[in-house]
Parts: C-alpha cells; sequence; structure tokens
C-alpha cells in the first residue's frame, strides 16, 4: 500500500519503489488532474541524483502525458527547492520531485508540490492514496521521447536563473565579497552543487567543493549534513585554513556548516543565529515558527524580541502554513531545514546557505563564537536525538501505549505538562522537553529530548526507552 508521509512517498528500491508503484502514482495525480479540471497547466518535473531518479521521472512523465497533461521537465537533476520555486513562480497547480532527500540510498521517493509551491497538504495525499487503490495494473503509456516529439513534454534546459537571481536580489553582495570568505562546500553527491557555485562564485568567495560528483551510494554513508557524516569536511576545513564548511542533503533542503575551528554548527543553531541575525541586525521584525522537535532556545530568543514562538507538529507544510498564518521572520526544524519569509513555502539549504555566509560577513564573528554569546545570554539548551527500529508487528502495540493508554515514563520531576499534537511530547519546569513520535518517512520511533544539560537529555531517552524496551 503507497502511504505518504511528512516528506512525501519513499520506499527501498526493487521493493516498493519500481515502475509499477510509480506509474500507479503519476496515474492517480492525472485522476485528480482531470477530476479537478486543472488541465491548463503543466505539472512540473524535477529529479535527484539517486539512482533511477531521472528513469521514475520519466515514468511519471509517460503516464501524465498519454492522458493528456503537459508536462515541463528538467533537463538536468534539480534540488527540491528549484521545484518549489518554479511551481511557485509559474503559478502551476503541482509539481513532482523524485527524491529520497536524506534517506539512505537503498531509498527513493515521490515528492508532490501543490500550489505556492507547497508540500502537498494531508488531505491532497490522503485522496491520492485513495485514487492509487483504484488504478488498474494496465495504463495508458505514451513513451518520453515521443512525448517530447509530439511537444507534451516541454525540456527545461536551464531552470536555476530565476531562482539564483531571486536569492542574489535580497543577499548584501556587496558585504559578502568584502569578506573574502575562503568556503569549502559538500554537496553529498547531490543536486545542490550548481545554484550555490553560482552564488559563492557571484559573490567572489573562495569556493572549494567535496563530494560534487554523482554517486548513487553517497559514498557509503547517508546524505544528510549531520555531525556523524561531515568528518571529512570537518578535517579539510580545520587543516586547509577554510572559514566555514557547508553541507547540503541529497537534494538540497537541508543544511550543516562546520566553523572554522572544527565546530558543527547544529540545526537547531542556524535557526537560533540566523532568527538573531535577521531580526536584531537586518531588521525583520516578527515571531518565528519551529516544530515539535526542535530548540526551546528559540522561544527564549522571540521573547527577547517581544515577539512569539509558534510550535507545530512535524512535516514542513506545518511550518510554511504558520509563516504565512503569523508573517513570521523564518520557520525550521532540527533536521536542518528551514525557510525565511517571502521565499519558497518549502525548506531550501541554497538561500539558508547564503544567509547564513552573508551572517558570517557582516558581524565578522566566527558562528561557534556568536552562539557562545547567545548561550551566555539566553542560557545552554543540549539536544539529543535517538531513532529506534522496531518489528512491524509492534507498531499497533507502540502506537497505542503512546496515544491511546497515553503511557508516560516515570520522570522525576513530573512534567508540567504533556501534549499529543503529533506523538507525546513532554514539558519540564526547567524549559527542557522529550518528544516520543513515529518517523513519517522511516520505520523507526524518533525520540528527541532537550535538557538544560546534556546528561538531563540522555535521561529523558533512557526513560522512554525502557519504559517501551526498544
Amino acid at each position: 500500500m503507497i502511504k505518504f508521509g511528512t516528506g512525501g512517498w519513499r520506499a527501498r528500491i526493487g521493493e516498493d519503489f519500481y515502475i509499477g508503484n510509480i506509474r500507479k502514482i503519476a496515474a492517480g495525480l492525472a485522476y485528480m488532474i482531470h477530476e479537478d479540471n486543472l488541465e491548463d497547466q503543466p505539472v512540473m518535473i524535477g529529479y535527484d541524483r539517486r539512482f533511477l531518479s531521472r528513469e521514475a521521472a520519466q515514468w511519471v512523465a509517460e503516464v501524465l502525458t498519454a492522458s493528456g497533461i503537459h508536462v515541463l521537465f528538467m533537463q538536468r537533476s534539480a534540488p527540491t527547492p528549484l521545484v518549489m520555486f518554479q511551481v511557485k513562480e509559474r503559478s502551476l497547480h503541482f509539481g513532482v520531485e523524485i527524491t529520497a532527500s536524506h534517506n539512505p540510498a537503498t531509498y527513493n521517493g515521490f515528492k508532490l508540490i501543490v500550489e505556492e509551491g507547497r508540500d502537498a497538504p494531508v488531505e491532497v495525499t490522503d485522496r491520492l492514496e485513495q485514487i492509487i487503490l483504484g488504478i488498474p495494473e494496465e495504463l495508458s503509456i505514451l513513451p518520453f521521447d515521443t512525448a517530447v516529439e509530439q511537444g507534451l513534454v516541454s525540456m527545461l534546459h536551464n531552470p536555476f536563473n530565476e531562482f539564483i537571481d531571486s536569492i542574489l536580489n535580497v543577499l548584501d553582495t556587496q558585504a559578502i565579497r568584502d569578506r573574502g570568505l575562503r568556503i569549502l562546500f559538500d554537496s553529498m553527491h547531490g543536486s545542490a552543487t550548481y545554484p550555490l557555485t553560482v552564488i559563492f562564485n557571484t559573490t567572489r568567495c573562495t569556493f572549494d567543493q567535496i563530494h560534487g560528483d554523482r554517486d548513487a551510494f553517497f559514498g557509503g554513508l547517508v546524505p544528510a549534513p549531520a555531525e556523524t557524516t561531515l568528518f571529512e569536511l570537518k578535517e579539510k576545513v580545520i587543516h586547509e585554513g577554510y572559514d566555514l564548511g557547508i553541507a547540503v542533503d541529497g537534494d538540497g533542503d537541508r543544511l550543516g556548516i562546520i566553523d572554522s575551528n572544527g565546530a558543527y554548527i547544529s540545526a537547531n543553531d542556524i535557526l537560533v543565529l540566523l532568527y538573531w541575525y535577521l531580526h536584531e541586525i537586518k531588521g525583520w521584525k516578527g515571531p518565528v515558527v519551529r516544530n515539535i522537535s526542535t530548540t526551546h532556545m528559540l522561544d527564549r530568543v522571540a521573547e527577547s524580541f517581544g515577539e512569539v514562538c509558534y510550535e507545530v507538529p512535524v512535516g514542513f507544510k506545518y511550518i510554511s502554513s504558520k509563516i504565512d498564518e503569523v508573517d513570521a521572520v523564518l520557520g525550521g526544524e532540527s533536521s536542518g531545514g528551514l525557510t525565511v519569509r517571502g521565499h519558497i513555502h518549502g525548506k531550501d539549504s541554497v538561500y539558508s546557505s547564503a544567509l547564513f555566509v552573508e551572517m558570517v560577513a557582516k558581524t565578522g564573528q566566527r558562528p561557534s563564537d556568536l552562539m557562545a554569546y547567545l548561550r551566555e545570554r539566553y542560557g545552554a539548551y543540549y539536544m539529543k536525538e535517538a531513532n529506534f527500529a522496531f518489528p512491524a508487528d509492534r507498531k499497533a502495540e507502540l502506537a497505542h501505549r503512546i496515544m491511546v493508554a497515553k503511557e508516560l515514563p516515570a520522570f522525576l520531576p513530573a512534567p508540567v505538562r504533556v501534549s499529543y499534537l503529533d506523538g507525546c511530547k513532554c514539558y519540564f519546569e526547567d524549559d527542557s522537553s522529550v518528544t516520543c513520535r513515529f518517523s513519517g518517512t522511516e520505520p523507526l520511533l524518533r525520540i528527541f529530548a532537550e535538557g538544560r544539560s546534556e546528561d538531563e537529555a540522555i535521561e529523558y531517552i533512557e526513560a522512554w526507552r525502557e519504559l517501551l524496551k526498544i
């Protein structure tokens, strides 16, 4: 059964990700487009550098064009933010990105993008899932080359220009040029290489790159810019004297930073730094948005500005929706994704990388030094995360215990509040918290804990692990 999660549908290649299922999803999308009389606009199709990504994008096009729907097809691999930008700028109804984002190399997936360049909401993906159940095995297919010859597929040879210009137009490019930073970029063999190369060459940075080639196995690592995957970037930044190391995930929507001293700047710290910078240095007034698994330090920073930090469920669609609702400066999540007011409605590591470099250039300070200043002002927060795999036959039991029976570990002291907005989140008097929820993209139980010490955060995770015997 094809089920969409918070980041789209993802599955193991050869197990569930194969031509039959891809064509069924495309046929379901075509049915939905015709049922809603939305054939007036083409569907934008992009793909990342994973194994079978371009082929799967063509399979989608072959089904859509067979039903008479025009397709705009990326000539080269493209990051997810670019597809979102194009859907928004061209006022399209739908876009598709073939990607499994930061998942292991054995996965691929199908991300549906809707009007204004947003992640498809739950009601759309739920509807699509139901339509797919009724799709027959035999489908009408128009061979890709034939569709191109007949004009039903329009190839986009360089769709990056408007996207890159939209970022350069809001950057203080002169400040970045004046600083002359040396940057080492790790694209993690992903699809965000080209736009970042253009942006940082335009702003006259010394911009070198590692892992810029296509590797469907991602060098044997998970293509997520986490501390555990950026050891090579860290070593080169330290020993070769770079001012900054920047890494993005396989489809270019998550960001990781290495400071010149080798310090890993976490996604939570990136959010805090950029909110502080945009609000206090650039003068962008307004609240901030985070999901339930992201640092409460944002709450303290917002409070000091006389602003509000809004908490939403996991899933970037909730963040972008709340940004619009409250006119927030930015919104993001602890997994490395963020966006800012006035840009696209999805995660974008290209724009956030550029803003981060602008911050370093204009403040003249290392990110780790800026974080030290903010921790002195607002206190230290320590985030720990644990992911637990479990036998498939235990999911119903675990879900019942967490969400129905509402079992809790014997925390001491007891939480002052418990929320079931998305999974179970416990809030404590010292501003610490722990969240236990099922992943929306992988068969895992995720536990995020934030404490005023590392030991406190670890204790919260261990309490849940002991209770659930995972």
